[in-house]
């Protein structure tokens, strides 16, 4: 028997849809951002969570136990996310969490209650289990990332950026800029980065604050085109940067941009047109449509939702089914070695190295967590994307299909586990 429900808060209108429960199976809270500031991105990897747990309940759940899992959309407000948290507490065994703003400030909540959070946030102050890192804020040791950790990701478009540099015969140091809300998010591997850039030979400019909140940002575009730049990261998630984008070709600005994992995808190609051609971002894994074994699955997870097959999935919908993916076989371990408790599934996650679940080959990362890092990847994907056209016309996929956007690899990084960088 399958039923659907809203979950409702006393401070937020509607809130989500939760799928197949089954009561007293295995608990587990799913917090997504439906309606809030980062909601182009959370409503695609929202969706996948939610079809996920369905498509697992659908197939034989965890070794016969099937996810009684609730969604609760908190709008990307942290006092939102704890309250739920606090409805949870005594109840779950496990969260599918989504900003960092609320990750971070639940850490010490979900340590003391042994609940491990499978986060949609990657920041790199969730990625140090036993808080030996020299910059560590809090220990983390029920903290799991499903992704390179935003500082991983900046490094390695910084790396990117002083290869790109060379191709084209710069002259002297090339300029690096932070953009970004002065948010727990984009400021996650703001220090990190600019630290690396320092590093790799790049003049560090003033950063330059924009809303997480779509707005006109010429203001800030101006900044950024007397600041001389070169290159510039965009720490804010995609609803945003479109509004940047549009607002820099607008003045003419002339630079390099790059974006974190949540900063760019199809839907900022097709929204912001002309401007997003050319930004390079992280990619957390394969998009929609590429021709490896796993997208078979994805495909069957994503008819939990659209049962003609037809909606096209943007590249954060295949990062959201990987993180159920781990989290069910982490509990299929636990069942096996005690029982589906906090304290087995965090167990479960460090069973395996290089570890694919299965029939995600090809789709997810290869991952490796262990008790004192839990930097699962440290391999990160570089791409770029390319507009060709007016995208006003046409779906996403019909777009996609007909070439007017698209991507392409431009780099590939392998960022080591350095001890110094652990837990920042």
């Amino acid at each position: 028997m399958q039923r659907k429900f809203l979950t409702l808060l006393a401070t937020t209108a509607i809130v989500g849809v939760a799928g197949t429960a089954v009561a007293k199976d295995i608990p587990v809270g799913n917090l997504i951002d439906f309606t809030g500031n980062t909601a182009v991105v959370g409503k695609v990897y929202g969706q996948a969570k939610i079809d996920a747990m369905n498509y697992v309940n659908a197939n034989g759940g965890v070794n016969g136990k099937l996810l009684d899992f609730e969604t609760v959309d908190y709008s990307y407000v942290v006092p939102r996310a704890i309250a739920t948290y606090k409805k949870w507490k005594g109840k779950v065994v496990a969260i599918q969490g989504w900003g960092t703003g609320d990750t971070e400030a639940l850490i010490s909540f979900v340590a003391k209650d042994k609940i491990p959070y499978f986060s949609a946030s990657y920041s790199g102050h969730l990625v140090d289990p036993m808080g030996k890192g020299p910059k560590t804020k809090k220990a983390a040791p029920y903290n799991f990332i499903m992704g390179p950790s935003y500082s991983d990701g900046a490094r390695a478009l910084v790396q990117w950026a002083a290869e790109d540099w060379k191709k084209k015969g710069g002259k002297g140091k090339p300029k690096y800029i932070h953009m970004g809300d002065n948010h727990p998010y984009p400021n996650a591997p703001k220090e990190a980065a600019q630290e690396y850039a320092k590093e790799l030979g790049f003049d560090v400019l003033n950063a330059i604050q924009y809303s997480l909140a779509p707005g006109d940002f010429k203001a800030q575009c101006l900044s950024l085109k007397e600041s001389g730049a070169n290159y510039a990261f965009l720490a804010n998630t995609s609803g945003s940067n479109i509004s940047l984008l549009k607002s820099c070709d607008t003045v003419g600005v002339d630079v390099q941009f790059m974006a974190n994992i949540w900063g760019y995808d199809e839907n900022v190609m097709k929204a912001a047109g002309k401007a997003a051609d050319g930004v390079v971002w992280v990619m957390g894994a394969a998009k929609w449509g590429d021709g490896v074994p796993g997208m078979k699955t994805v495909e069957a997870v994503s008819k939990m939702s659209d049962p003609s097959g037809n909606t096209y999935r943007a590249v954060h919908y295949m990062r959201g089914v990987c993180s159920v993916f781990y989290m069910k076989e982490a509990m299929e371990w636990a069942d096996k070695n005690g029982g589906i408790t906090g304290p087995n599934i965090k167990k479960g996650f460090y069973k395996q190295a290089n570890w694919t679940p299965k029939g995600l080959e090809g789709v997810c990362p290869a991952a490796t967590w262990t008790p004192d890092d839990h930097r699962g990847f440290n391999k990160v994907f570089i791409y770029q994307g390319h507009v060709k056209g007016d995208t006003a016309a046409g779906s996403v996929g019909e777009l996609m299909g007909n070439g007017t956007i698209g991507m392409s690899k431009v780099g590939e990084s392998v960022i080591p586990r350095k001890p110094e960088w652990l837990g920042w």
